[in-house]
Formats: C-alpha cells, structure tokens, sequence
C-alpha cells in the first residue's frame, strides 16, 4: 500500500511539473548592438549603418521571423515611465504617421509588435542607477597602475576586434555576435578584471561592479514582472545588459528561455 501511495504521488508530481513547464512563460532574449550608436558605451566604435536598403530588407524579414515566435509581449531598452509615449509612437508608425529612425526600439521592437496579433510593448530599461565606475577609473590612475594598463589593453582590443567586425560582417553576422555564448562570458568577465581594486581599504572596484550588476537586476525584474504564466515575451536590449540578463533567465525556475538565434 505504501508503495502505491508513493508511485502515485510520483505521477501527480509529474504532470504537475509537465502542466508547469507546459504554462511556464517562455523568454527570448535578444542582445543588440545600439543601432543609433549614442556613444554612451565604454568601447566606442564607428559601426554599420542599418539604414541602408539591404540592411533594412534584412531587418523586414528578420522581423517577419521573429513574429513567428508569437510574443505577447516585447519588451524594449526604453524607460518604463514613457511607456505611453512608446505606444503612441508605435500607434503613429501603425497608420504611418511616425517614420522609424535608426535605434533598435523602432527598426527591431516596432517592426515585430506591427506584425504581430495583438502583442503589447513595454519599456524595461532603469536608468536611475549607473555602472559606478567614475571613483574606480579615479582609484586606478591613483593607485593601481598594471590594472588600469591591463584594462587599457582589453578596451583596445575590444576597440579593433568590434571596428573589424562592423567593417567587415554583415548586419545578419553582427547581430549572430551580439548573441554568441562565448562573447557573453567574456563581456561578464571584464568585470571580474577590476573587482578586487582596493579591496584593502575602500572595495572601490567591487562596488562598481556591483552596481551594474544592480542596475541589471532591476532590468531582470521587470522582466519578471511582465513573463507571467502563458506568456511569451521578446526581450530586446544591449548587448551587455543581455550577457547578464541570460545567467539569470537560465537560473530562473519559473520561466524558460527561447534561443534567438535560429531566427536571425
């Protein structure tokens, strides 16, 4: 009897973790370069233009692609207290009133929403907090000169690795780099290179690491907040906050991440 009553409690939790799984809100995460190069990043490079027709035909069928997945939602790298201000401009592309400009918000996440059936768009940036790093590069001329020549190097490196490959791939190839495994660890670990600096006195490299961390987190959760049972939620975003944003969705037990790149 005993055995009985553990096989079948074994089978209910089964089906109840398959029923799960089965309603579990599916993710897919999609890193980008910034399309409109704002020059807020640390890497600063000049880079392909997504505007010309071959790449805005890329962009046409990338979108065609994407829209199969079914997003019924698609969250943007876009401040979440204008999201009313995104949607009216996402109303005005819609009846052709608002033309796209170059940045990924409106060449990638308006593309998909005005072909999708009914999905919702949302911001999911958060801005009031910063990667801290002014007091660790000031600590680092003070300081610590071998890191700051070791981070110098990599900076540049990076530099001529990302202006090889803005002059020499296309925008299909570019944006397969911007979502490669390998790239994301890398990307995750440059961090690690300065987070012992000063741990001494002030764990100034740290706490700068931990900040962007925490700016990432909040990003997380909204994300959270937004992939609810049923759903099936397009994450569009840079792609150094989408390096971060993978480890967590891949530790996350309530929801299951979608690979992007079968559809580029």
């Amino acid at each position: 009897m005993k055995n009985a009553l553990r096989i079948f409690a074994v089978l209910i939790a089964l089906v109840t973790g398959a029923a799960h799984a089965q309603n579990a809100p599916k993710v897919m995460l999609f890193g980008v370069f910034h399309f409109a190069n704002p020059g807020l990043d640390v890497v600063k490079t000049d880079q392909i233009n997504v505007m010309t027709p071959e790449n805005q035909a890329y962009l046409d069928g990338l979108a065609d692609r994407l829209a199969e997945f079914k997003p019924t939602k698609i969250l943007l790298e876009f401040e979440p207290a204008r999201d009313a201000e995104l949607q009216q401009r996402l109303t005005g592309y819609r009846d052709g009133s608002f033309e796209l400009t170059s940045n990924e918000v409106y060449q990638l996440g308006f593309r998909i929403a005005a072909r999708t059936d009914g999905a919702t768009i949302h911001g999911f940036d958060e801005r009031s907090v910063h990667w801290q790093a002014e007091p660790l590069f000031a600590y680092l001329e003070q300081s610590d000169p071998e890191t700051q020549a070791r981070l110098d190097t990599l900076y540049e490196q990076i530099t001529e690795e990302m202006q090889e490959a803005h002059s020499t791939l296309s925008l299909r190839d570019l944006l397969l780099l911007a979502n490669d495994a390998e790239k994301d660890r890398l990307n995750r670990a440059s961090y690690l290179m300065t987070n012992h600096v000063g741990t001494s006195d002030n764990f100034v490299g740290a706490d700068a690491t931990a900040s962007w961390w925490h700016r990432n987190f909040r990003m997380y959760a909204h994300v959270q907040r937004y992939a609810q049972p049923g759903d099936r939620v397009l994450v569009i975003g840079g792609q150094g906050h989408v390096a971060i944003l993978r480890t967590l969705l891949d530790d996350d037990p309530d929801r299951v991440a979608v690979d992007v790149r079968p559809y580029f």
